[in-house]
């Protein structure tokens, strides 16, 4: 397992950022100001996720994905763990994330990785989504927000 930056020239995993955010558009709005890492096995990306500098000191996480055949197997802590130690030796202050009111294991998983809510964007996703989202029987309305200090 190697957890490694995308170097210049290499294919997004576009597959994975769709994982965590369903609107191609969107995450096209922001990934070319973001630096991509992605977590292989047998040279097969499986994993990825992207660091957003949002302001001076702080750096957001976002569009941390694992590939569906590897979830819940522990490698989403594992990405989540590497990306708070790579902001750390970036310099950064202060991680941040958010998530869905109905993404129940990410909000489990990020706190348990140290993070706290500070949040609520109220009606995130109905406002900048054009399809509802669903997750687990419950519609993903607000964007739940969570920072560490590193």
């Amino acid at each position: 397992m190697n957890i490694r930056p995308l170097n210049q020239g290499e294919r997004l995993p576009m597959e994975l950022f769709l994982l965590a955010d369903p609107d191609e558009q969107v995450v096209q709005s922001y990934v070319s100001r973001c630096q991509c890492f992605i977590m292989e096995q047998d040279e097969q990306c499986i994993g990825a996720y992207l660091l957003l500098p949002t302001r001076p000191h702080t750096v957001e996480l976002v569009n941390i994905a694992i590939a569906e055949s590897n979830q819940g197997k522990g490698l989403g802590g594992k990405l989540t763990r590497h990306a708070i130690e790579t902001a750390k030796s970036m310099g950064y202050k202060t991680i941040e994330v958010g998530t869905g009111n109905s993404s129940v294991m990410q909000l489990h998983l990020y706190q348990k990785c140290g993070f706290r809510i500070t949040g609520v964007d109220m009606d995130f996703f109905v406002r900048h989504y054009k399809e509802p989202i669903y997750e687990n029987g419950i519609q993903c309305r607000d964007m739940i927000r969570l920072q560490q200090d590193l």
